[in-house]
């Protein structure tokens, strides 16, 4: 997958003529999208399929699935049907969970991102001890793409060493967060923005500061 200018909007917005408003600003910059519960659980699933179609973007479903497989399937198999390019997954739950998703994936020829470790401070009290575990796990299945944390360069590192340079890595924390956005790309292939961008009053302005960043 190739992401422009390396940076992936994370649209955690409620309503979608705020997402068609943020999007007529950056659009030309961007073409891939992150949509979350807030959007989905406020405007329906279909809200997939409404942002592919005026915009043309990859869309990522951040989920974090986490359930039995045959519900992962079943919530794969929806997510894939509304026209999503790929499903984030957590690892944390077991290879056949995992499995569940990777392979509904395969029938619909898209993607899945194992979620290995979290950009915020809790993730240190319990998904941290075992995130190169769920690293490890996810390069035995297959997989080629994952998530981790821009909020901790030393995780960062770790991940990528196990899944190798031939992984794709997606890493939120970027802004906010305070993670670096030059220094993330040493480890990772895109990041993930979201509220240094859409809660900005000039989010295109705020976009091209991070653009800015990782070209300097």
């Amino acid at each position: 997958m190739k992401v422009k200018n390396d940076i992936i909007i994370a649209l955690d917005l409620f309503q979608m003529d705020a997402v068609r408003k943020l999007l007529e600003e950056i659009s030309g910059q961007i073409n891939t999208v992150k949509i979350g519960y807030p959007l989905i659980l406020s405007e329906g699933l279909h809200s997939i399929s409404k942002i592919k179609e005026e915009y043309g973007f990859n869309i990522i479903a951040d989920f974090k699935v986490a359930d039995i497989p045959e519900t992962n399937q079943k919530i794969a198999d929806l997510t894939f049907n509304a026209g999503a390019y790929a499903i984030i997954t957590h690892g944390f739950v077991g290879k056949d969970s995992v499995q569940a998703c990777l392979d509904t994936a395969e029938e619909y020829g898209r993607d899945i991102f194992i979620l290995t470790e979290m950009s915020h401070p809790g993730a240190e009290q319990f998904i941290q001890n075992v995130s190169l575990d769920i690293a490890r796990m996810g390069v035995d299945l297959g997989v080629s793409n994952y998530v981790a944390p821009s909020t901790r360069l030393d995780r960062l590192k770790k991940i990528r060493e196990i899944v190798g340079e031939g992984s794709f890595i997606i890493s939120p924390g970027v802004g906010v967060q305070g993670g670096d956005p030059a220094k993330t790309l040493e480890f990772a292939d895109a990041l993930i923005v979201g509220r240094s961008i859409y809660a900005s009053d000039e989010p295109q302005e705020a976009l091209n500061s991070i653009i800015d960043s990782i070209e300097l």
